[in-house]
């Protein structure tokens, strides 16, 4: 494969791997002679975990995970009113406990987690009533 004028890259396909449970299968290939693995979607499978939905960025009603974990608690209940500071969750990474605090003042409108739930970096925790 030419990458830029010059610039040739050699690749080979060595083998495909099973496909997990997440939908993923690992490619083993060499590039340039140099053994690699990779993860791709294997879009013939669909995958048996299901995905947490996205806070959306830039919506001030919705709070995502700032970084992947387990939580390890929730404060809050749907239909409580949170003020800037109040402490919604807890996250475990790492051996370290991190709270996430609300930023603005708000009635909690939907609660997607649960105590022992594993989320990814921006994984949809929380969902505040439009104001």
């Amino acid at each position: 494969m030419e990458i830029d004028p010059g610039k040739t890259l050699e690749i080979r396909l060595q083998a495909i791997g099973e496909t997990s449970d997440e939908g993923e299968v690992k490619v083993f290939f060499e590039l340039n002679g140099q053994p690699r693995t990779t993860r791709v979607p294997n879009r013939a499978v669909a995958s048996k975990v299901a995905k947490q939905r996205k806070a959306e960025d830039g919506n001030a009603d919705q709070v995502g995970s700032p970084m992947p974990g387990t939580i390890a608690s929730v404060a809050v209940k749907a239909g409580a009113s949170v003020n800037p500071g109040d402490v919604l969750f807890s996250i475990e990474a790492m051996k370290m406990e991190t709270a996430i605090h609300a930023d603005r003042k708000g009635v909690v409108s939907a609660i997607h987690v649960q105590p022992g739930a594993a989320v990814e970096a921006k994984d949809l925790l929380l969902e505040f009533e439009a104001e």
